[in-house]
């Protein structure tokens, strides 16, 4: 309660929200170029040994699940929102960038998700490089990796959907690998940028 009453906190908060919704518009935006400019697929060292497995349905659904959590753990420690959701708008806006970038064509052989999915805001399926499924949940981790139990079940859903995406064929196994790699030094930026928001996240106001 003490931090509904805080203005100073409710305004970050809020603030906080809205970027995360500004980051998302960017990131559909930017799925729809990737989509747009999209050319040829490339042989890949394990997609091209695997066969489809029909597993969307974790594709789909084991996000929806996984926010659903977070958003549970975030209404219970308020005081965690605005650097939880600076850190995530700040992946989804480097990710933006770098769908833009480069426009590989998704691999030949892939699972296909209705365009009318509720996912499909989300990603474009050409949006390749680097995998949301693999880093949001691995960063995640590391913002939380002060609660061990938490740590662990992030780094397991950012291993279990990155299984997901290869064995559905919706991501290159770069895509994958360079999601940790990549998210690594994001949370590490999102720490120097946001400090006074990880400090509350931290220890409290």
């Amino acid at each position: 309660m003490k931090y509904l009453n805080n203005k100073e906190f409710m305004k970050t908060a809020l603030l906080s929200v809205a970027l995360l919704v500004i980051s998302l518009i960017i990131n559909f935006y930017a799925g729809v170029y990737a989509t747009e400019k999209a050319s040829n697929p490339v042989t890949d060292i394990i997609l091209s040994n695997i066969r489809v497995y029909d597993v969307d349905g974790i594709f789909v659904y084991g996000p929806f699940f996984l926010w659903a959590f977070v958003v549970c753990i975030l209404i219970a420690e308020p005081r965690r929102i605005p650097f939880t959701l600076k850190s995530v708008t700040l992946f989804v806006l480097i990710r933006s960038v770098f769908i833009s970038l480069t426009h590989l064509g998704p691999f030949p052989t892939h699972v296909v998700i209705p365009s009318t999915n509720f996912i499909s805001y989300f990603t474009s399926g050409q949006d390749l490089f680097f995998s949301a499924h693999t880093g949001l949940p691995f960063l995640l981790a590391l913002i939380f990796w002060d609660k061990i139990y938490l740590r662990v079940f992030f780094i397991i859903s950012s291993l279990i959907f990155g299984a997901v995406v290869l064995l559905t064929h919706l991501h290159y196994s770069i895509d994958v690998l360079s999601a940790f790699f990549i998210t690594y030094t994001i949370y590490h930026i999102a720490e120097k940028l946001f400090k006074k928001d990880r400090e509350i996240f931290v220890s409290g106001i």
